[in-house]
């Protein structure tokens, strides 16, 4: 034994010890581990084509619904049932048809409001001929319309367009044959005139006469650009009514009147002031004027202006001693004079009576027979 074996623990050679020991290699270890738990992953995505990488999921199977055979409608062995027309959807504007058997049809007919007609008479079921009454929504052209407009000095004044537009054409209602009108039937025009000069008439003729109605505006109502605007929005033609002097003489220069003893450049300058009223008239009509259009020297530069801007003109009728629809047609100007005053008695029997006579005078100016092959009805008044 060395002498230094004394020093040292029994059997223990440190310096040996620490030179034979080997170091446990975790590194290697580690990368070994990651790689293996990678393999397995990889296996196990290929061996169950499962890409969410092992998180959970669910699968369901989507079939087809078995297919059903189409009802058959059972045949009925007579025509026992019938058609009834509801009222229009408010929304959609469609007419719902609804079917019923024979013992209830009668009472969906009834409520429907709606007047059924059957060939030789007889109720529910058979053929139905179901009857619903047309309305023709006709709209004018928009106005003013910009060809037809010019700058004046009080105002728009009507002209005809550089395309030969005319007022008279473009703003007039457009003609409608009815689906109860017979072919070559003689038509009616109807005007109402002193419109705009009371806000609640003219609301009342609006609410109550139908578009076909033709109305005449005085130059003197207060917010005529909106009231001649919604009277052409409900289908009426307009015209502008051209206050004249009357025989009377009364002082009327306040309201530009036209008067047999102004100028032709006087008589134009009131006249543009009129005109410059409102837009989308066709023409223009006298107001009174009994003695103004009796006179060649005065109604003469009138007419020709109202020709020259494209307008139409209408004498009322009210005067005999007129002669503007005679000179007029010298002229060359459109124009048609009123044959009937419905309300110059303002009884109704007297207004009825004044429309029957109307209408036998257009049956005859017409030719036209409604009662061909049969006997005539007796003549009108």
């Amino acid at each position: 034994m060395a002498g230094d074996d004394l020093h040292k623990p029994l059997g223990l050679d440190l310096d040996r010890d620490r030179k034979d020991r080997r170091e446990i290699p975790w590194s290697i270890i580690g990368f070994g581990g990651l790689g293996l738990l990678g393999a397995g992953l990889f296996a196990f995505v290929w061996a169950t084509d499962n890409g969410m990488g092992g998180e959970p999921f669910a699968i369901a199977t989507i079939e087809p619904a078995p297919k059903t055979p189409p009802r058959t409608a059972a045949a009925s062995p007579a025509p026992s049932a019938s058609a009834a027309v509801a009222p229009a959807d408010d929304t959609t504007g469609t007419v719902r048809i609804t079917t019923a058997t024979a013992t209830n049809a009668n009472d969906i007919e009834k409520n429907s409001g709606v007047k059924v007609f059957r060939p030789g008479g007889g109720s529910a079921p058979g053929a139905l001929i179901i009857e619903i009454p047309q309305k023709h929504n006709v709209e004018l052209a928009p106005a003013p319309d910009r060809r037809l407009v010019e700058k004046g000095k009080y105002g728009p004044l009507p002209k005809i367009g550089a395309d030969g537009a005319r007022p008279a054409d473009v703003y007039a209602r457009p003609v409608v044959a009815s689906l109860s009108s017979k072919a070559g039937a003689p038509r009616i025009a109807i005007v109402v005139g002193g419109m705009g000069l009371s806000a609640t008439a003219t609301r009342l003729a609006m609410e109550k006469l139908p578009g076909e109605v033709t109305f005449a505006f005085a130059p003197y109502g207060a917010d005529l650009d909106r009231q001649a605007a919604k009277a052409r929005a409900e289908g009426h033609e307009t015209i502008l009514q051209l206050p004249m002097e009357a025989f009377e003489g009364a002082d009327m220069n306040g309201s530009r009147t036209l008067e047999v003893a102004l100028a032709p450049d006087q008589l134009i300058d009131r006249l543009s002031w009129h005109l410059s009223r409102f837009t989308g008239y066709v023409g223009v009509e006298n107001f009174l004027g009994q003695r103004f259009t009796s006179q060649e020297q005065a109604i003469t530069p009138v007419l020709r202006e109202i020709g020259k801007r494209g307008l139409l003109y209408l004498d009322d009728g009210s005067s005999q001693t007129s002669i503007a629809p005679t000179l007029g047609a010298t002229l060359g100007v459109a124009n048609a004079r009123a044959d009937v005053v419905i309300d110059a008695e303002r009884a109704p029997e007297a207004i009825g009576a004044a429309l029957v006579r109307l209408e036998a005078m257009a049956r005859r100016s017409s030719g036209w027979r409604p009662w061909r092959g049969k006997k005539a009805p007796p003549s009108a008044p």
